[in-house]
């Protein structure tokens, strides 16, 4: 019974800590990104500037433990045309323990600055996680249930050098983003390649502020969708054996640089998650590399 209590302890602490870690972080600019948690848009971070987010997935695999995941998002405008960011991801899972999973290097490049009705970004991702990561930032090849209900005593030996490529195409139309990612993954000491995508549309449920600005106000939210999941692999390209899921969204733009997501997500296959909830918190710190050009100034 003690190791019960202890166990659902960690996971609500894990929990916690991934919606309340940017409150530890002091204050900045409002963020511009769209409320995704899977998939992404051709909106990239100001150059200069840093956001530091949580993104908190809840579930359970049937026969297994409830799991609480949270990956750490730092993402920095390196320039207009191109952003990096470090991931670091953890997960605490009722009546077992909780264990720091791994890390992700990621980089977005966009090609075309001009916006077009199309907008494509080029990604590239190195992961270095371990089998016990179940963040689900992204679903490939025949990814399933399954693969989270192992015990992390287990999974957490099992160690993935990964790479993930991304063509991310993206559009505004009017109030509307519409965004489509095909992903293509590899694990780079085995395996075929596995193959997946993630489709997502959103658009404030009002398109400008009225006279009267407030944080409750109609144009401080955004709504959508998110439709995403694994597509076979280079053995067998196929949706057969694989998961996808249809997820909601809301996200909501907070004063003082905060913005607030949140999506409940069903699984549309017999592999897949029956729901999955995921709450993101993130903050944007305005020009971060003059924090330190100001800083070597005073020094001289």
């Amino acid at each position: 019974m003690l190791l019960v209590d202890a166990s659902r302890l960690s996971l609500i602490r894990c929990s916690l800590l991934g919606l309340c870690l940017p409150f530890l972080l002091v204050h900045s600019a409002a963020g511009q990104e769209k409320p995704y948690f899977v998939t992404y848009s051709h909106e990239l971070e100001e150059p200069g500037n840093l956001e530091i987010e949580t993104k908190t997935a809840l579930a359970r695999p049937d026969g297994g433990n409830h799991v609480g995941a949270t990956a750490m998002e730092l993402e920095y405008g390196v320039r207009a045309w191109w952003t990096s960011e470090l991931y670091l991801d953890g997960q605490a899972t009722s009546r077992d323990s909780t264990v720091f999973t791994g890390f992700r290097i990621e980089n977005r490049v966009r090609p075309l600055m001009q916006e077009h009705v199309i907008n494509p970004v080029l990604y590239v991702e190195y992961e270095n996680i371990a089998a016990s990561d179940k963040t689900l930032l992204e679903v490939v090849g025949h990814d399933g249930q399954s693969d989270l209900a192992a015990p992390n005593s287990t999974a957490r030996r099992e160690h993935e050098h990964e790479a993930e490529l991304r063509l991310i195409l993206s559009s505004n139309l009017r109030d509307w983003n519409i965004a489509e990612n095909f992903i293509a993954e590899k694990n780079l000491g085995h395996s075929p390649w596995e193959f997946g995508y993630a489709l997502g549309a959103t658009r404030p449920l009002r398109s400008a502020a009225g006279a009267h600005d407030s944080a409750f106000g109609l144009d401080k939210f955004i709504a959508g969708a998110e439709l995403y999941g694994g597509l076979g692999d280079t053995v067998s390209l196929t949706l057969g054996d694989t998961s996808h899921y249809i997820a909601p969204l809301l996200g909501w733009q907070l004063p003082r640089g905060m913005r607030l997501s949140f999506s409940p997500g069903f699984g549309l296959t017999e592999t897949s998650l029956n729901r999955v909830y995921r709450v993101g918190l993130a903050y944007e710190f305005n020009q971060v590399g003059g924090w330190f050009r100001s800083g070597n100034r005073s020094a001289q």
